[in-house]
């Protein structure tokens, strides 16, 4: 009997009465291209309003219909257009065809299109997205953590040596993966660029304008690919998720502020998300992917699950689908070089377990608890072969209270942060969570192996800059031989109260809390 897996991905709630997101994004319209020219491969996307308007009737879903695969590993022409006639045959109208992988995007108001879909020839997988009609969407909004208090911020200030960026006394993350050390050799590449599949980034805060690749970003809401009017920026009352991870990995070190593990390279802000829900659905995920891909991201984070099933088990054919696109999009950006690093997720559960209980999904209508068999079902994209899947550590180093586990599921650890009142950090520091950037030129707290993530992918883009030459296999095999090897914590007792909280499974080159252990910045600019 396992624990159930709980929804906490979504809101994070740690002692003191404070809330720490870590995987939400709440975002602006949805976007969907012209029905006729979405559905040309590669076709450039300008505007995105009217196909989701026409159809969003109350009665209208999302789904993905993936295109069998040939002899070479990608659907032939002739396969693509047939399920395209097959698609209008069966009532849907193809939003965006993604033709590389064989993808494609479809509204239908028509019941039964899964089902008739499916049926036809050329068509590998085909489900839907959500579960609930595109127009049946509720607010769940958060409010920001914690700020940064002006009296904080100037003690920081005061505290900042010599090099140092003003808050960087307040970052006890930075030292904990040797970054500090790092910067004095190398701050990263200008040549590269990671990749935010997030909420969106606030490319004018004074952090990150100096860092941002704007030819990189886009909004993929609906599954769209959209760079007008600055269509990746936050919008009002929009989750800031996206700008603290984009903060982590690449705030600029120029003498304000805070610093990023890689202060040197490009980011990248791709949003993916719904408005109001920030459910993170599949058709702009594998739409951030693709993008990423074919603009020149040499690193993608995702510090998120994909709505609205926390699992989604190949058992099911409308989950099956899922995993399908998202696996053919991350494939594909592997294949174009892109290092893709995503967050092991924050329900302190074992995923290594044979079954899990979820009773968080779908999380998009009513849940309806199932037990799922993790051999069948997976956690997207984290979960998919070839995504470096990272855990969370504390200010204490050691696996953070909420980090998810398991063997041979946790590839490499990184400091997500945690309750201070379990992991307290050294001083000048003062808080057990990651400080980072938030829109409107302002700073705060956050915890949650979303915070964990962007550190991995700040270090895989160090070795980039150090490699640039280097395919995505290559950066991979060093971010996990420099990782500093780490033994089980057991017992594993985070809050002190006698009882064992979790068990670790495995030696110290390789176990279940921390793969292969910490990333090491310095290695990275070194090695």
């Amino acid at each position: 009997m396992t624990a159930p897996f709980t929804r906490s991905r979504r809101v994070l709630a740690l002692p003191l009465g404070m809330a720490v997101a870590s995987a939400v994004a709440f975002l602006p319209g949805t976007a969907a291209a012209q029905p006729d020219a979405a559905a040309r491969p590669d076709t450039p996307v300008s505007s995105a309003v009217s196909a989701l308007g026409a159809l969003t009737d109350g009665t209208s879903m999302s789904y993905v219909v993936n295109v069998r695969s040939g002899h070479g590993g990608s659907p032939s022409a002739k396969t693509s257009a047939y399920v395209k006639k097959a698609i209008a045959k069966a009532g849907g109208t193809v939003v965006i065809a993604y033709d590389r992988i064989g993808v494609i995007v479809v509204h239908s108001s028509n019941a039964d299109f899964a089902m008739e879909i499916r049926k036809a020839k050329g068509v590998a997988s085909a489900g839907a997205t959500r579960t609930a009609p595109l127009s049946a969407q509720s607010d769940d909004a958060l409010e920001a953590d914690r700020p940064l208090t002006a009296a904080e911020a100037k003690q920081a200030a005061g505290q900042a040596g010599a090099g140092q960026d003003e808050l960087e006394p307040l970052q006890w993350d930075l030292p904990a993966i040797k970054a500090d050390k790092a910067h004095k050799e190398s701050l990263g590449s200008s040549r590269v660029t990671v990749g935010v599949l997030d909420s969106g980034v606030d490319d004018t805060h004074p952090d990150i304008a100096p860092n941002f690749d704007a030819k990189a970003s886009a909004s993929c809401l609906g599954g769209v690919p959209v760079q007008k009017d600055s269509a990746w920026r936050p919008v009002a009352k929009e989750s800031d998720h996206g700008m603290h991870v984009a903060g982590t990995i690449a705030a600029a070190k120029n003498g304000t502020g805070v610093t990023g593990v890689a202060p040197g390279v490009k980011v990248a802000s791709l949003k993916v998300a719904e408005p109001a829900t920030g459910m993170y659905y599949t058709e702009a995920v594998v739409c951030g992917f693709m993008w990423a891909a074919d603009h020149g991201v040499d690193v993608t984070n995702s510090s998120y699950y994909t709505d609205p099933w926390l699992f989604n088990c190949k058992t099911d054919a409308d989950q099956k689908a899922l995993v399908d696109a998202v696996g053919r999009a991350t494939r594909y950006a592997e294949r174009k070089g892109a290092v893709n690093v995503a967050a092991a997720g924050n329900a302190k559960t074992d995923l290594a377990q044979d079954e899990i209980v979820d009773d968080s999904s779908p999380d998009d209508t009513t849940p309806t608890e199932r037990t799922i068999k993790t051999a069948d079902c997976l956690d997207l994209p984290s979960q998919l072969p070839g995504v470096v899947t990272v855990s969370a550590t504390g200010a204490k180093g050691i696996k953070s209270s909420y980090s998810n586990y398991g063997k041979g599921v946790i590839d490499i650890a990184a400091p997500g942060g945690d309750s201070t009142r379990y992991q307290t950090p050294q001083a000048p520091a003062t808080d057990g969570r990651i400080l980072s950037t938030l829109p409107g030129g302002k700073f705060g707290y956050k915890a949650g192996t979303s915070m964990a993530s962007p550190h991995a992918a700040g270090v895989a883009a160090l070795i980039k800059s150090a490699h640039p030459h280097a395919s995505s296999t290559k950066v991979k095999a060093l971010l996990y031989g420099e990782a500093d090897a780490m033994k089980c914590t057991d017992p594993y007792d985070f809050d002190g109260d006698g009882k064992v909280d979790a068990v670790c499974a495995g030696g110290k080159n390789k176990n279940g809390f921390y793969g292969v252990g910490m990333i090491d910045a310095l290695d990275a600019v070194r090695k």
